[in-house]
């Protein structure tokens, strides 16, 4: 189990190198939602996301421990994430992505001087052959969540967000694989327990929704959600066991209900935000969090949307 400990050690390995990102407000967002509404603007991070948090404590330790080569499988973030950090440490790094990878984020992979494959559809394809280019190459490879480091890292927006809004009643996630939630959960559950954390899901990828009800990991195999930075086809074997701990609701959103939340953002903040992220605005707006009158922190995960299928995607 990941530790509150593990958190903080993980803040003094990277608070240097990442951004602390600003908690950002909306009058007309918290009259659509009925609650006070808080976003931690992630978008607004090195690389674009949450991730540098994740990659730049997995990476560091690495090198220090005399990596020459990392590795990564990634929908996008993560890549951009590992790429970054390894072109800062000096060592080269190959980010294996889905077929149909978001364009904008492999040519930021490749701008951050990360190599690119391409490999199948789900991440139960991309792990492995990530995971063997490494050994090729005595190299290490970075996981995208399932790792005690990746986690820790992104546990620290958790205490961001502790300092942040001293009196936030909830904290709204967004869940992929379950490394941002099991660390943000670890980090406010074991430092302030009343506050609520709940997460958020597609309906086309609901795979940790399954899982709980199922008391049991669960894949779903391919997904096509907008979601592009969701898709993954179940929780993560460190991840699981603390969202099953720690978590008080996980609620689903669909796909009209996700563009729905960007184009408010959009319009309303003036903010370009992923689907990913929208998904927590999403649940606020459409009721799925069934509160009312709270002060309700939403994490806005990323920010990085290929413009040219803006409108497609919109549509």
């Amino acid at each position: 189990m990941l530790k509150l400990e593990q958190i903080k050690v993980a803040y003094e390995t990277i608070q240097r190198d990442i951004h602390h990102t600003p908690i950002m407000t909306s009058k007309k967002l918290s009259e659509a939602c009925e609650n006070q509404m808080f976003l931690k603007a992630e978008h607004l991070q090195k690389t674009g996301s949450f991730k540098i948090r994740g990659a730049m404590n997995k990476v560091k330790q690495a090198v220090k421990e005399g990596a020459t080569l990392v590795t990564a499988a990634s929908s996008g973030n993560h890549g951009q994430a590992v790429a970054f950090t390894a072109s800062q440490l000096h060592i080269p790094a190959t980010i294996v992505v889905p077929e149909d990878a978001n364009r904008s984020k492999v040519a930021a992979i490749k701008a951050y001087g990360g190599h690119v494959e391409k490999c199948g559809f789900t991440s139960e394809e991309r792990i492995p052959r990530a995971k063997a280019i490494a050994e090729e190459k005595a190299g290490v490879f970075i996981p995208p969540y399932d790792d005690p480091l990746i986690m820790a890292g992104q546990g620290t927006i958790g205490l961001e967000i502790l300092e942040q809004v001293t009196d936030a009643d909830l904290v709204v996630v967004p869940v992929g694989g379950g490394g941002l939630l099991s660390g943000i959960l670890t980090a406010i559950k074991e430092t302030k327990p009343s506050v609520k954390v709940i997460g958020v899901e597609p309906e086309l990828a609901k795979d940790t929704y399954l899982s709980l009800k199922n008391g049991e990991i669960t894949s779903i195999g391919q997904t096509k959600t907008i979601a592009d930075g969701l898709r993954t086809s179940q929780p993560g074997e460190l991840t699981f066991p603390i969202v099953q701990k720690y978590i008080d609701d996980l609620v689903l959103v669909s796909e009209e209900e996700i563009r729905q939340a960007m184009l408010f953002v959009m319009e309303r903040m003036k903010q370009l935000i992923e689907p990913s992220s929208a998904v927590t605005i999403a649940a606020a707006m459409f009721g799925h969090l069934q509160v009312t009158n709270k002060k309700i922190v939403t994490v806005i995960s990323g920010g990085n949307v290929d413009i040219s299928q803006l409108h497609d995607m919109m549509a």
